[in-house]
């Protein structure tokens, strides 16, 4: 009986240290997670599609209609100004439906597309799904256009989110030519 309580002490010990460090487990300096995922304008996104050619911002909001992604993907549009000279692809990410985010991005007018992943896979490559929350972290992945990872923002001001996107990526050098 001991041998037992042990045994189930170090796996789920095991278990637990292992969903950690899916949650956690990308670093700046790895390579960027593949996705296909589509967006709120109808066209499906890759980054493959990006390699060798640009660097891409992926911003993951928790949900949309609710009040601080409606700051965070209006932020972004108001800063269309500073951000698309910089010639880099930009997304907001969900794991809400592909519907909901046509709609919502209907709503704000924005003039950059929110991409949907409704079954969660790329949000978990991203460890963005943590815990038993139904919705992604609000994070920002700088991804330079050899496919790595270069910052991982989790600190996001959502009525900033433009600005400071736009001052992270020329910070980076990841300013497209």
């Amino acid at each position: 009986m001991r041998f037992s309580l042990r045994v189930a002490v170090v796996l789920s010990m095991a278990l637990g240290m292992t969903a950690g460090a899916w949650a956690g487990e990308l670093k700046v300096g790895d390579p960027a997670p593949a996705f296909k995922l589509e967006g709120s304008d109808g066209k499906t996104y890759s980054l493959d599609q990006f390699k060798g050619k640009q660097a891409v911002v992926l911003a993951w909001f928790p949900k949309a209609f609710t009040g601080g992604c409606t700051k965070e993907c209006k932020s972004l549009r108001q800063a269309t100004k500073e951000l698309k000279p910089l010639k880099v692809a930009y997304f907001t990410a969900s794991v809400d439906s592909a519907e909901l985010n046509k709609k919502f991005a209907e709503s704000l007018d924005l003039d950059y597309p929110i991409l949907s992943d409704p079954d969660q896979t790329t949000a978990k490559a991203y460890g963005v799904m943590q815990g038993q929350r139904p919705v992604a972290v609000r994070w920002t992945f700088y991804i330079d256009k050899d496919g790595i990872v270069r910052a991982i923002d989790k600190t996001i001001r959502t009525e900033q989110a433009g600005p400071d996107m736009a001052a992270k990526v020329k910070e980076l050098g990841l300013v497209g030519e």
